[in-house]
């Protein structure tokens, strides 16, 4: 039998909030195994490491997050964060796919 999961608001136990912070993770690895293959795709196309790192890239993508977190009511400076992270953790998938080819 499949687990039915609330949306959050509608949860009234720990045991449907942690079903559905479960599911939402995921949810989440599989964007970012997409977004991965997005640096996959970037290291096979760029044709110079150095190209690699792009801080201009970098601090534009950061605050497009910053901005969408605000807009949703979420804590902008802890996505950004969390978004420097990924971008640096993405920055070193892809060098590591580039010296592959």
């Amino acid at each position: 039998m499949t687990e039915t999961i609330l949306p959050g608001p509608d949860c009234s136990t720990m045991l449907e909030v942690r079903a559905g912070v479960d599911q939402v993770d995921r949810e989440l690895i599989a964007l970012l195994a997409r977004r991965f293959a997005y640096m996959d795709a970037a290291a096979r196309i760029k044709t110079e490491r150095g190209a690699v790192r792009d801080e201009a890239r970098k601090a534009q993508v950061i605050a497009n997050a910053r901005a969408a977190a605000e807009a949703a009511g979420l804590p902008a400076a802890d996505i950004a964060d969390l978004w420097e992270r990924l971008v640096e953790a993405s920055i070193a998938y892809e060098m590591a796919a580039f010296d592959r080819r």
